[in-house]
């Protein structure tokens, strides 16, 4: 018979699974961009992204099917803490899926729209690359942790440090990408547009990982054992 431990230990595996995957999605940004300004031999580079979007989307299903497949008995009867979010955990796992379908669209309009690497706009948009790496890596901690303190009954996660640390990677994003905009069309660049559109594509990315911390905190919201915000009440 499935326990709630089997349960818990599947869903755990899963998600490092598809967590370990994404980081390395997104992990190939940073290789995009220079692949492209050094000498456009960046094709492997999107392809290799597209693929492992494409297991990225598999491993989802996986853990989506698993968590609406499940009943109670199968969950644990005492795991209250799945039972009352099955539906809110299986849309946190289908947004946490845009980090890499965004990672793919990225490169694919990058092929696309073609900005010129020399341009000084263009190095702004490279910037955004690696916060957004880092953003992913903290993420996947913040994720798996979370899904360690739902899958088990009797477990205590704190969240908070990995929570601002995204929240803060955000707001450098944002800078970075009103830095690349302004630059593109303070500059004088052939098509401002291009580069305003591929930095809203990037920011759109820091915003999506930003926005599922939220979803984190909604879900857990009446979990006590997992914690998510600091108290304002309590002194430092």
């Amino acid at each position: 018979m499935t326990t709630d431990t089997d349960f818990g230990a599947s869903l755990e595996s899963r998600t490092a699974a598809y967590c370990d995957r994404l980081g390395d999605c997104a992990a190939l940004l940073p290789e995009l961009f220079d692949r492209y300004a050094a000498d456009g031999d960046y094709r492997d580079t999107v392809e290799r992204i597209e693929s492992i979007e494409s297991e990225c989307d598999q491993r989802r299903r996986s853990i989506t099917a698993a968590i609406t497949n499940a009943d109670a008995k199968e969950i644990g009867l005492l795991n209250t803490r799945i039972n009352h979010n099955q539906s809110a955990l299986i849309d946190f796992v289908n947004e946490l899926d845009v980090v890499a379908n965004h990672t793919e669209r990225i490169a694919q309009e990058l092929e696309m729209m073609q900005p010129d690497p020399d341009a000084a706009a263009f190095e702004r948009l490279a910037a955004m690359a690696d916060p957004i790496v880092e953003m992913t890596d903290v993420l996947s901690d913040v994720t798996e942790r979370f899904i360690h303190g739902l899958a088990r009954s009797d477990a205590t996660e704190t969240l908070t440090d990995g929570i601002e640390a995204i929240r803060e990677l955000e707001s450098r994003c944002d800078e970075l990408r009103n830095d690349a905009i302004t630059t593109a069309f303070e500059t004088g660049v052939d098509q401002p547009l291009v580069y305003r559109e591929l930095a809203v594509l990037l920011d759109e990315l820091a915003n999506t990982m930003e926005d599922l911390t939220d979803r984190i905190i909604i879900i857990t919201s009446e979990e006590s054992g997992i914690i998510t915000e600091v108290d304002p009440d309590v002194d430092a």
